[in-house]
C-alpha cells in the first residue's frame, strides 16, 4: 500500500499492490482494519458529542424554566424591562 501508518488518506487516494491474481490481500486488510478502527473512533466522538448536546439542551430548557418569570430592573429607571427577560 502506498501510505503512512499515521497519515490519514482520502479512500479514493488508496492504492494498493498487485499480486499474480489481484491486489495484495494483506495490505487491502491492513487498511480495512485501519479504516474500521477510524470509523469505531469517529462514531464514539459522535454519540459523547450527541450526549454533550442533549445535556446542554436539557440545561437550558432548566434554566429557561427557572427564569421564565424573571424581569429585569433597571436600577437607574426602578421601571421592569419590556420583556420577560
Amino acid at each position: 500500500m502506498t501510505h503512512h501508518a499515521r497519515r490519514r488518506i482520502p479512500p479514493s487516494q488508496v492504492t494498493f499492490g498487485s499480486r499474480w491474481r489481484g491486489l495484495d490481500p494483506e495490505e487491502v486488510y491492513a487498511y480495512l482494519g485501519r479504516l474500521a478502527d477510524e470509523l469505531e473512533s469517529a462514531l464514539r466522538a459522535e454519540s459523547a458529542a450527541r450526549a454533550e448536546a442533549e445535556r446542554n439542551r436539557q440545561g437550558l430548557r432548566q434554566w429557561q424554566s427557572r427564569h421564565a418569570r424573571c424581569w429585569f430592573v433597571d436600577p437607574a429607571r426602578r421601571t421592569p424591562n419590556r420583556g420577560p427577560w
